[in-house]
């Protein structure tokens, strides 16, 4: 668990997975944790039980942000989990489920396509997933000319003017999020759709999201959606121990899930 000063200066809650119990949580005071900066910073909130994996999300944020459709990069997808009886975990994307998943195989790669009964599986999910925002990025770390940055409000972005293409910021990503865009060729990410929500509008795939599964949110305005759903439920996050402090949070993670 997280110590209160480290939850304070994320300005969120959370636990990661499913497997921490309700009583090891400490319980925050919103307005103490907001008293610290009350001005914008962005979080995202990712609603698993609510994905169906239909890939409208991919493909808006695709055409939003000039990937092309066929390219095999994209700012965000989504992946699918198979557990069965037997505790075995199975998780494929393909194409970033660009089309959805149309399939019930399982895409193992080099070990082909993986059919599992429907009397053998346990559970079975979707998970969206996209630049995590790190209040302590470690792509902005190894950047040795800052072309990778974070802005104020709590957002990193990519200057292609300053990218040399030297990859540094792709291996450190602790979340394989990072790529070279393929026809820009310098480093590329999700952004949290900067230049729509900067200007009032929404990210394209939480707008294109049917189910509600995407929201985005002003961690620094109590009555927010997004905030209240971070303060109030049990919230989780990726791979809580790079100690990157993300600012993308999940309803319903479960521990299966890196």
């Amino acid at each position: 668990m997280m110590k209160r000063r480290e939850f304070l200066k994320s300005a969120a809650v959370f636990v990661s997975g499913a497997a921490v119990s309700l009583s090891a949580l400490e319980l925050l005071d919103p307005h103490e944790v907001l008293a610290q900066n009350p001005e914008l910073r962005w979080g995202f909130l990712v609603n698993t039980y609510n994905c169906v994996g239909c890939g409208m999300c991919v493909k808006a944020c695709k055409i939003e942000n000039d990937i092309p459709l066929e390219a095999n990069v994209t700012r965000t997808w989504v992946e699918r989990y198979v557990i069965t009886k037997q505790g075995e975990t199975y998780s494929d994307c393909p194409k970033g489920a660009l089309n959805g998943f149309t399939s019930k195989q399982i895409d193992q790669n080099e070990s082909g396509m993986k059919k599992i009964a429907d009397a053998d599986i346990s559970e079975a999910f979707f998970v969206p997933k996209l630049c995590n925002q790190c209040s302590n990025p470690a792509c902005v770390q190894v950047c040795p000319v800052g072309a990778t940055y974070s802005t104020a409000d709590g957002v990193v972005l990519v200057d292609r003017k300053w990218c040399i293409g030297c990859g540094y910021c792709i291996m450190g990503c602790p979340y394989g999020v990072r790529f070279f865009h393929p026809v820009e060729h310098t480093a590329d990410k999700c952004t949290f759709c900067y230049h729509r929500i900067s200007n009032g509008g929404n990210t394209a795939c939480a707008q294109a999201c049917p189910f509600g599964a995407r929201q985005i949110g002003n961690l620094k305005d109590p009555n927010d959606p997004v905030t209240k759903a971070v303060l109030t439920e049990r919230v989780g996050i990726l791979r809580e121990e790079f100690g990157t402090n993300p600012n993308v949070y999940y309803i319903g993670l479960s521990k299966e899930v890196r």
